[in-house]
């Protein structure tokens, strides 16, 4: 019965997140492009995960993030990072600091970089939840690409695990 919860709360998960996607397409475009999809290895997916991002505002500012991502080698397991952001333009043109704050749910417990409390010792299966702070330099190219090195130390049960992350995506 957990199972389907936890397949059910990922499908809700997929189903809101498209939702969103699309009904921000619709909105007008400015200057400062709003919408981001990137790739990120590490951070909060915590090894690698596909996300959305939404600025709040016509310059930067606040903004809300969504993805869906893994982590683990054997087993491996889904991820949902979920946070918010600030973004505060730096002198130099279209480069910012990034301070964002996250929560990734998780079907296992994060031990390491690659490793997983897999139930062995514990049969419960839950969702878990990792606390995931960041602090960061983006930047915003002329082709609307964008790219951003952040250190974002994942908090847990297993307390703290000092980790960085790499995006790469598209803005729109």
């Amino acid at each position: 019965m957990e199972k389907n919860l936890n397949i059910n709360f990922m499908r809700t998960v997929v189903i809101l997140s498209i939702f969103f996607i699309f009904s921000t397409l619709s909105f007008a475009q400015s200057p400062f492009k709003k919408n981001t999809i990137f790739g990120e290895l590490g951070g909060n997916g915590l090894l690698a995960s596909i996300n959305y991002e939404r600025q709040l505002s016509s310059k930067p500012g606040f903004g809300i993030r969504l993805g869906m991502g893994f982590y683990g080698v054997k087993p491996t397991h889904l991820t949902v990072p979920v946070g918010a952001n600030y973004l505060i333009p730096l002198k130099k043109n279209n480069s910012f600091l990034d301070l964002g704050f996250g929560l990734t749910f998780s079907s296992a417990n994060v031990r390491l970089v690659l490793a997983s409390d897999d139930g062995a010792q514990n049969k419960e299966k839950n969702i878990r939840v990792n606390v995931i702070p960041g602090i960061g330099f983006r930047r915003h190219t002329s082709k609307n690409m964008m790219w951003r090195l952040a250190l974002t130390p994942i908090f847990n049960d297993n307390g703290l695990t000092p980790f960085l992350g790499f995006a790469l995506g598209k803005l729109f």
